[in-house]
């Protein structure tokens, strides 16, 4: 069935592969029961844009809300954290322990240069570091506005994205997280006050191995080259951390872990947010979003989009309490009425003013 008016040569790849990482990705099969589940199996899920990390969740459960997200926040069981490439991160806490020393030790180099384009020289950067530290410790979680006020009360710079490298500096310290939230608002939390004692550290061959591990759970089939660039590690390792969980490499090339399922049906017509990780397990998109790259992925923003048939055939947004549906070309009335449904469902777990549950 053509969803979206193209023609099936204009999206590479084969239904088979993209059913089986839709499947991978709880986006077909028994849902989700919760928020933990669904974070576990992806292992960490983009979290800049806060309310595309929650309809991730929402897309691979059934019956959450997003107050279900913020109250695992709340009680420390997800976490947000600059982790994989560089960027923030929703992830169980139980992961986070052996994510951040795997995954932060490359970022140290860029953050030190970002600060010094900012006007943040080292010295400012560490006074400004042990000033949000002081603050947590005495205060308890505090939001990005209120630190701002106590680090330039300190005469450090904190104007354009000088506050932002300086919280990014004390998380790869492995000093911070975001926490709980605080009103509409994701505060920050001391580490050590948050999380309690860390666990033993892990041999990092171990901790290779458990991060292919469990990427695959939640992306194969994949490659060496996808581990790596969706972890922000090297190539080399990526390929240890595959022979350390006994992946299967497959006739294509890709690897999966053994006893995965085949590939089964492809999900059904859904509406997927900002940044989904459907769109980021991978070094290629393409099998997704065909020749609507350049609608779907603009200027490193990923839109909400509309996947029918294992593709995007619209793009979406959410104002008013109501979805407004974009598609490439014309939807026939099956997927229309699905993406309509799902529309509702978009709106119930947001707690959208009138939506039926909310």
């Amino acid at each position: 069935m053509s969803t979206s008016g193209a023609q099936a040569g204009d999206f590479p790849g084969d239904t088979a592969l993209t059913a089986q990482r839709c499947a991978a990705q709880l986006l077909c099969g028994a849902p989700a029961r919760t928020a933990e589940e669904v974070t576990g199996r992806l292992l960490a899920v983009q979290a800049q844009d806060p309310r595309g990390a929650r309809l991730a969740v929402r897309a691979r459960s059934a019956g959450l809300s997003a107050a279900d997200i913020d109250a695992a926040l709340g009680r420390r069981a997800l976490l947000v954290s600059w982790l994989n490439r560089g960027t923030l991160h929703l992830v169980r806490t139980e992961d986070y322990w052996w994510l951040h020393p795997l995954t932060v030790p490359q970022l140290q180099s860029g953050n030190t240069r970002r600060l010094a384009q900012e006007g943040v020289p080292p010295d400012d950067a560490d006074r400004a570091v042990h000033v949000v530290r002081e603050a947590l410790a005495a205060d308890g979680p505090r939001t990005r506005a209120q630190l701002r006020e106590r680090v330039a009360a300190a005469g450090v710079r904190t104007e354009g994205q000088a506050l932002v490298h300086i919280l990014v500096l004390a998380s790869l310290r492995g000093l911070i997280v975001r926490g709980p939230m605080s009103g509409r608002d994701q505060a920050f939390a001391l580490v050590s006050d948050w999380l309690g004692k860390p666990p033993r550290p892990r041999p990092r061959e171990a901790a290779l191995g458990e991060l292919a591990r469990r990427y695959l759970a939640g992306h194969a089939p994949a490659s060496d080259r996808d581990l790596a660039k969706w972890a922000g590690i090297g190539l080399r390792e990526a390929r240890l951390g595959l022979a350390g969980c006994d992946a299967r490499q497959r006739p294509d090339g890709l690897a999966e872990l053994p006893g995965q399922p085949p590939a089964g049906a492809l999900p059904p017509p859904r509406l997927l947010g900002a940044f989904d990780p459907l769109l980021l397990g991978w070094v290629s998109r393409d099998a997704v979003v065909g020749p609507h790259r350049h609608i779907v992925t603009v200027n490193g923003l990923f839109r909400p989009f509309a996947l029918a048939a294992g593709r995007a055939v619209a793009t979406w947004t959410f104002a008013g309490g109501q979805v407004g549906l974009a598609p490439f070309a014309p939807l026939d009335p099956q997927t229309a009425a699905a993406l309509q449904a799902d529309a509702a469902d978009v709106a119930r777990f947001l707690g959208a003013p009138g939506a039926a549950g909310g």
